[in-house]
Order: C-alpha cells, then sequence, then structure tokens
C-alpha cells in the first residue's frame, strides 16, 4: 500500500504555529512583492477569497472581516517542511518527498488495513503534536489513488485525517465522487477537454478503453488510467526533471534606473537558479536574462532586455550562471540618462539534464576540476555559517531591489534574532 501524507494549507499552518491566536481567524499568505493570495485558511476559503487573487481586489474584504495577512515567508516554510518530513521519515521504510508539502510513503508489508489504519492515526497525531501542522494521509494500491485519498481525508472529518482506499467498492465508490480536474495527471486543459465530451468524474475516465486514452492523452494519460484502476505504474524517480527554472521579481516603487543595482538583483537571481539546478542533481545547457520597463508608465520610455546564452560545458556552478547573467546586463544597458526605469527583471535556466550525464567539450577553456573543488568549499562554508555567506562580490549586500513584505513574520526557526519570545508576566 502506498500513503500520501499532505499538509493541510501548508503556508498558513506554518504561520499559525508561532501565532496560536489565530487558529480560529481566517488567514491569507501572499506572493512575491505581496501581490497575489497564494495559501488560504479554511475560514478564508468559506468568504469566498479564491487563490490567485491579487490582493488589492480583495483588501477591502479582508480589511472588514479582519483576515490576518503573511508575506510569504520561505525560510520559515521550508524549515517546517523539513521538520514534517524528518518525523515521516521514523514511520516507513521509505519516504519520497514530493513537494514542499506532500510525501509519498510505502506502507508495504505493514498489517492488514485495521492496523495500518490504527498505525496511521497514530502518525498523523504525532507528527501534528510534534510540529503544530495538521496534515492528512491517504492510503491506496498506487499513488494516483493514495492522493484520490488524501483529498477525502482532508476534505470528511469522519476520516480522522486518514483516508484508506482498501476495497474495490471503495475504490469505485471514491472515482464515482471524485471530479475529472482534480485526478494527478490530469491538467486544466486537459480536463476541459474531457468535460467537453462528457468525462466529469474520475469514473468516467477509466470507463474509456486504453486504446481512445492513448490516442488522446499519450502514454501519460494512460499511466494515470492504469493507476486509477489499482494497477501501479508511476515511480517518482522516473518523472522528469523541470525542463526550466525561473527565478524572477517585480520591483517595488518606481523600478531601477541604475545598472549596478540591476546587476546586483540579476546575479542573486542567477545564484538561486543555480542553487535549485544543485538541489536537483541537474545542470543546464542554456540561460534567458531578462528584463523590462513597466508597460503602463507611458509618461517614461520603454525598454526590453532578453538574451539567450548557450553554455559549451552544461552547468549548475554559481560563478559560470552570474557571469554570463551579469554579462547579458552589461552589454544591452543603456545608460541612465536615457531615464530607463525597468520594473522587472530575472534569469531562466533551460535545457537541462542530469548532472552525472554531462558530455565534455575538446574547446572548453574551463578547468571544470578546480571549478568544482572551489564550489565545494564554497557550499561548505555555507552549510556551516549560512546560506549566501560566501557569494560572488557582485550580488552585493544593500538588497535595494529586494521585495516588498509588508507583512512577513519572522524566521522563528533559523534566526536566533527572531526566536520566538515568551512573555512570563
Amino acid at each position: 500500500m502506498i500513503g500520501l501524507v499532505d499538509c493541510n494549507n501548508f503556508f498558513v499552518s506554518c504561520e499559525r504555529v508561532f501565532r496560536p491566536d489565530l487558529r480560529n481567524t481566517p488567514c491569507v499568505v501572499l506572493s512575491n512583492n505581496d501581490g497575489c493570495v497564494i495559501a488560504r485558511s479554511n475560514e478564508a476559503k468559506m468568504l469566498g477569497i479564491k487563490m490567485g487573487t491579487p490582493f488589492y481586489q480583495v483588501r477591502k474584504l479582508i480589511e472588514d472581516n479582519g483576515v490576518a495577512v503573511f508575506s510569504s515567508n520561505y525560510v520559515l516554510y521550508g524549515d517546517m517542511s523539513r521538520r514534517v518530513m524528518s518525523l515521516l521519515s521514523g514511520y516507513t521504510p521509505k519516504l519520497d518527498i514530493y513537494s514542499i508539502d506532500e510525501a509519498f510513503m510505502d506502507f508495504t508489508g505493514m498489517g492488514s488495513p485495521e492496523e495500518l489504519l490504527a498505525y496511521s492515526r497514530g502518525m498523523v497525531k504525532f507528527v501534528t503534536r510534534g510540529t503544530g501542522i495538521p496534515i492528512s494521509l491517504g492510503i491506496a494500491e498506487t499513488k494516483t489513488l493514495a492522493k484520490m485519498a488524501s483529498k477525502f481525508a482532508k476534505k470528511y472529518k469522519g476520516y480522522h485525517s486518514v483516508c484508506i482506499i482498501d476495497t474495490e467498492e471503495k475504490r469505485i465508490k471514491a472515482l464515482k465522487l471524485f471530479d475529472i480536474a482534480d485526478v494527478w495527471g490530469i491538467g486544466r486543459r486537459i480536463s476541459a477537454r474531457l468535460k467537453s465530451i462528457g468525462v466529469e468524474t474520475a469514473w468516467d475516465f477509466v470507463q474509456k478503453s486504453e486504446t481512445w486514452v492513448r490516442s488522446e492523452l499519450t502514454v501519460a494519460g494512460v499511466h494515470t488510467w492504469k493507476e486509477l484502476q489499482g494497477e501501479s505504474c508511476i515511480n517518482i524517480e522516473e518523472l522528469p526533471n523541470k525542463k526550466s527554472i525561473c527565478t524572477s521579481r517585480s520591483f517595488s516603487d518606481g523600478g531601477i534606473d541604475d545598472l549596478p543595482t540591476l546587476e546586483e538583483a540579476v546575479a542573486n537571481f542567477a545564484s538561486q537558479c543555480s542553487r535549485k539546478l544543485k538541489e536537483d542533481r541537474t545542470v543546464c545547457g542554456a540561460m534567458t536574462v531578462f528584463a523590462y520597463t513597466s508597460r503602463f508608465r507611458d509618461d517614461l520610455p520603454s525598454d526590453y532586455i532578453h538574451e539567450n546564452v548557450y553554455f559549451q560545458v552544461p552547468t549548475n556552478d554559481l560563478m559560470e550562471l552570474v557571469s554570463a547573467a551579469v554579462g547579458v546586463l552589461r552589454e544591452n544597458w543603456k545608460g541612465r540618462s536615457a531615464n530607463y526605469f525597468y520594473k522587472k527583471a530575472g534569469v531562466i535556466v533551460w535545457d537541462t539534464c542530469s548532472d552525472s550525464a554531462v558530455q565534455g567539450n575538446l574547446f572548453d577553456t574551463v578547468d571544470r576540476n578546480k571549478r568544482a573543488s572551489l564550489a565545494k568549499a564554497i557550499e561548505d562554508i555555507n552549510r556551516k555559517n549560512g546560506f549566501n555567506t560566501v557569494r560572488v562580490a557582485v550580488q552585493g549586500y544593500d538588497m535595494k531591489w529586494k521585495l516588498k513584505k509588508e507583512y512577513i513574520s519572522r524566521r522563528f526557526t533559523t534566526n536566533l534574532d527572531e526566536i520566538i519570545q515568551v512573555n512570563l508576566d
């Protein structure tokens, strides 16, 4: 049996751990630059606040209903995720972390359904008590059915946070109740196409023939179709890596009009791309660097920088990526005198592949062995002393371009200066 653990309203739950006074208060978390709503408590959902809604559109609704607002605090969320996953790992011989708030667990050979139910409920209580993060668990024969079960566990209180699909009768009932748009592997466009021909539920989908599914949705669709019927055929390790990684920001106020500040921002974006590539154990063969002015400012001249860089050898090296990104800006910069104010900039790394499958180039001018040794030394220092303790000089320290975060909470678990304070009076 396969289990899927899902942290309930994860970003909001992380904030509530250190603000227990908000346990029954509607809460929302905003995206970068406090732009859109990206997480909502159940109370906020009941007020009609939709995912992805621009903050300015619901500001009055939020103020009128006393909704607590938080800027996204990814340092806190990442550390809380690590704590949850660490506790979960003690309950299974194999834990596959799927996202920041989801993980698959292998429960094969761990007792009868009744024993597994008791074991799972004990695990849910232990993790929730140990971290303050409420979790839901779905258990079934396949990963797709387990994700389906986890949604039922989260939605219906009668399951006490654990739903097991262990019989044919339960599987059929679940499929008939489950919207096709919510099935793992069925995206928004595909679900709209399926609904246009009468496929409203997961049950409607499995009634189609394998030949039809293959012709309409290719092999990936067939895998989903088989998984819904109880045949396991999706391996987390075999899922494709991200084809590209983008790090970008919109700048607050009027934008950035000087090259050093824009260089600093783009250098940090390239650094974050390097870090993400290394976390995924991938390298990139190309990079796109862009920066553009606001299209809404008719009183100012407009400009758009968009250049591709192709690497002789696929790389995730910090200095190589930063150097290339900054080089694009310097080549395309038109100067402060032109009165350009760049409102957004970013770096996209693409053409990625595994770092274990890199093909060299006879004419490569970089000493890869020395560069790898230097990169390891930097990583070791940063791991010991904190992220970005050692950085490329152009990344700077001023951070004038830093995100707008009016509602940011403290980094309670990772910064001693921001640790929670207890009032003993």
